[in-house]
């Protein structure tokens, strides 16, 4: 085992994850940053950084961060930090491509008594099951003799600035004592939260995946009562509030459930858990009732449109947002995506205006040509999906102007709570 002191990192993976861990250890320890996109790494050396994580002079000037995208560049580290996605397919079984991946190219490279830490989100057991076989065959050394394993699961929330790495107590694990012991030590020493050091790998991979299952159920659990409530002509969110003056209720609003974390996460465990021979009831309900909440979008805003006797077929619509989640170019699994596919559906002409997103990316990503400024009078609905602050800022008024004389305008995010003008989720 190395000794902390002589810590050289290199961390795996340059995305919402891995580039603020990397630029945190910097701090205290000489890091690479290593991903296989030469873009992503050019923009990097320059000081950009397209997630919008970290600030370009915490990318530029630091002796202590180089980046690389050749796996030389990480040969002389002996701490490898592995913060690569782990998604799910289309049939939404567990990928685990990437972290195969990385750790047969790791496998190629480790000697005697280096470590590599896994941070990506997977199912108790994957990394001593899945990685682990993978490091020994390809480096011929073994586990706990030759090198050594941890598990420190990321939590990190794109597009926070307040719950940064520094901040966020950060929960730790290891193939042996000896390995949980450095791995605690090496995060202790740049988070100011405190760590908390788990007795095995799989605990800690435990404890991360039922972080946003237990979020992911009780959202459905709300979002199912949206919809009662919706039957019933009652506001969804008046009764929250009322509900809510008692001390123990818990604050979730129904919505759209998307992004790499809370609409992926249980299924790794659903995975894992079927795998055993246990099928989990209530997670996968609660993943049905997300997972749907996009038909139920469009189909309650063309009832909206039809109740106001506003032809469907060949309508136009504007949705307000693209991004899973407000002020974050983040479009990973993106459930507004699914109400646009929804619309076109029906018939409808659908525009999208996303402030936090270039419009090259989302253009080769989902072939969407975003639009700068409507039109005034050009719409028959309006969807108000992501709370952007760009969206906040305006008035129900400058929203309503872009509408055609009859319109509908879907307020799913709760922006305008005192408008008689808008239906809410």
């Amino acid at each position: 085992m190395i000794e902390l002191n002589d810590a050289r990192i290199a961390v795996i993976g340059l995305g919402y994850v891995g580039l603020p861990l990397a630029v945190e250890f910097a701090k205290r320890f000489p890091v690479v940053g290593f991903d296989i996109n030469l873009s992503r790494i050019e923009d990097l050396k320059s000081g950009k950084d397209t997630t919008m994580e970290v600030n370009p002079q915490e990318l530029i000037g630091n002796e202590s961060l180089v980046f690389s995208n050749s796996i030389g560049g990480i040969k002389n580290c002996n701490v490898y930090i592995v913060t690569v996605p782990t998604p799910i397919d289309q049939y939404n079984q567990p990928d685990l491509s990437m972290l195969q991946s990385s750790s047969s190219m790791l496998g190629e490279i480790i000697e005697g008594g280096d470590v590599v830490i896994y941070e990506s989100t997977v199912y108790p057991g994957a990394t001593e099951e899945e990685c682990v076989p993978i490091l020994e065959e390809r480096s011929g050394l073994k586990l706990n003799d030759g090198f050594f394993v941890g598990y420190s699961p990321e939590r990190i929330n794109p597009g926070d600035k307040n719950h940064r790495v520094s901040n966020i107590l950060k929960v730790t694990s290891g193939s042996n004592s000896e390995a949980a012991n450095f791995v605690d030590s090496l995060y202790s020493q740049i988070v100011v939260a405190g760590t908390y050091k788990t007795s095995s790998i799989k605990v800690a991979e435990a404890a991360k995946v039922i972080e946003n299952t237990q979020r992911d159920v009780n959202i459905a659990l709300i979002n199912e009562l949206s919809i009662i409530f919706g039957k019933l002509k009652i506001d969804t969110h008046e009764v929250l509030n009322a509900a809510g003056t008692k001390w123990n209720f818990l604050p979730f609003s129904p919505g759209l459930v998307g992004g790499h974390c809370i609409g992926v996460d249980p299924y790794y465990l659903t995975y894992k858990a079927q795998s055993i021979g246990h099928h989990p009831e209530i997670i996968l309900a609660g993943r049905r009732i997300n997972d749907g909440m996009a038909e139920y979008v469009a189909s309650q805003l063309v009832k909206g449109m039809i109740n106001k006797s506003i032809h469907v077929k060949q309508a136009r619509v504007l949705l307000m947002g693209l991004t899973f989640k407000e002020n974050c170019p983040d479009l990973r699994n993106t459930k507004v995506l699914d109400v646009f596919h929804e619309l076109l559906d029906y018939g409808i002409e659908v525009d999208v205006m996303e402030p936090w997103c270039s419009k090259q990316e989302v253009k080769s990503s989902y072939d969407i040509e975003l639009i700068d400024t409507p039109q005034e009078e050009t719409y028959d609905a309006i969807i108000i999906a992501v709370a952007h602050d760009e969206f906040k800022a305006m008035s129900i008024e400058t929203i309503q102007k872009w509408g055609k004389p009859s319109h509908v305008i879907y307020d799913l995010k709760h922006l305008f709570p005192n408008s008689n003008l808008t239906m809410r989720l």
